[in-house]
């Protein structure tokens, strides 16, 4: 089933446009949410906002919208001038450059969209995908639409098309000098080990059908019980993790592997012999 473009735009890089249509690449409607019921009769309640001054619901043809610029004090705004404010939405995605691919971190990441040629931009639409694929750099442009500016990243998949990913801006990734890390020392045994583990659980590529969410699923299968009477089981709380011995720890984690690969293939392995089983089947 063909995906269903969500809008259109134009990608455009010196003289060059490209008629263009936006498709959502994830889906996040998937996740579970609940919501908030009388406890007494099992409605659903309904939001209400009250104001702390003088305790009285406030309804929505009396709310204004307001900036803080110092401690509890707001600058208010009236429809027409927050409306000013917006950034125009030409839908045109405007490429200002094109970086190597594996120079922007993947914490910038935000949401990703396809891209698809529009009307009469088949083949322009081809040789900037082609061309971005042999140079092995990806484009960084500008977004205007609801109202909002967006950095967004453009780079070719695999397949001849073109993914948008939004970008975070600067002012909006955190640094990572913020964490703080204990100073301590790697000793060449202890970095061995770690290396062997890493080395057990290592593939060459990415399979994203292998995993799910089992939380969801076991999330699901609960509801379903409850829709059917019965009562939840409570899981009883993980235990907290204990500091060890590093050395220990690793040798047994190893040990752990080894004989769990002896027991049972890994799931990788068992999907990627299904279409052989199936091949054979037919022949």
């Amino acid at each position: 089933m063909s995906l269903r473009a969500i809008g259109s735009s134009t990608l455009s890089f010196g003289l060059v446009s490209i008629p263009v249509k936006l498709y959502s690449a994830t889906e996040s409607s998937t996740q579970l949410s609940f919501n908030l019921l009388h406890k007494e009769c099992g409605s659903r309640l309904k939001q209400q906002y009250t104001c702390p001054k003088d305790g009285k619901l406030v309804p929505r043809e009396e709310m204004v919208k307001g900036y803080e610029f110092a401690k509890d004090q707001y600058v208010t705004f009236t429809a027409e001038e927050l409306k000013a404010l917006e950034e125009t939405s030409t839908q045109t995605i405007d490429i200002v450059e094109f970086v190597p691919g594996d120079k922007i971190d993947s914490i910038y990441f935000d949401k990703p969209y396809y891209l698809g040629a529009d009307k009469g931009g088949d083949k322009s639409y081809r040789l900037l995908v082609q061309a971005m694929a042999e140079s092995g750099r990806v484009a960084l442009g500008r977004y205007a639409a609801r109202g909002k500016q967006y950095l967004v990243m453009l780079r070719p998949t695999s397949d001849g098309r073109l993914v948008m990913q939004q970008l975070h801006y600067a002012d909006e990734v955190r640094a990572s000098k913020e964490v703080p890390i204990a100073d301590g020392e790697v000793r060449a045994d202890e970095l061995k080990l770690a290396l062997q583990l890493i080395d057990q659980i290592a593939h060459e590529t990415f399979s994203p059908s292998v995993y799910e969410d089992d939380v969801k699923k076991r999330t699901l299968e609960q509801i379903e019980r409850k829709i059917q009477g019965h009562e939840i089981a409570v899981s009883p709380e993980a235990p907290r993790a204990e500091i060890i011995d590093l050395m220990a720890a690793l040798k047994a984690s190893l040990e752990q592997k080894a004989a769990a690969t002896e027991r049972k293939p890994p799931k990788r392995a068992e999907a990627a012999d299904k279409p052989a089983q199936k091949s054979k089947a037919k022949s």
